[in-house]
């Protein structure tokens, strides 16, 4: 709790959109939250836009995500919770509907970018 106290205030201090992050509070074992757990939803709630608790799978645990048919339906329904909270702080962010994405900036060192220049003239050449 405390470790996430420290980073919450360290967002916080660099300026950085708390209110558009959604959080995923994942149980690691079956059984009631612990209480740890409950508070940091707590305090994070009036911070972030959503937080979401995602319920402990154990077939996630053994089969990983190979099988998304074999997921328990509270898992299910927590992943569509989860995908409505981001679109939701994105049109709260950017307006509903949201605009188009950025066509982004060719990285440098791309294929074009490692061939090498042509001339504009030949040497010896006249044109």
């Amino acid at each position: 709790m405390a470790a996430l106290q420290t980073a919450v205030k360290a967002l916080t201090a660099e300026g950085l959109p708390l209110q558009r992050m959604v959080v995923v509070l994942t149980s690691t074992g079956e059984g009631r939250t612990p209480p740890v757990v409950k508070a940091a939803a707590t305090m994070l709630q009036s911070q972030v836009s959503a937080v979401v608790q995602m319920p402990f799978d154990p077939h996630i645990r053994v089969h990983g995500l190979a099988d998304a048919d074999r997921l328990a339906r509270q898992t299910v329904a927590t992943g569509s919770a989860l995908v409505a909270a981001v679109l939701a702080s994105a049109k709260r962010s950017w307006g509903d509907p949201l605009p188009p994405a950025p066509v982004p900036a060719a990285l440098p060192g791309t294929v074009a970018s490692l061939r090498p220049a042509r001339p504009s003239h030949q040497e010896g050449v006249l044109t």
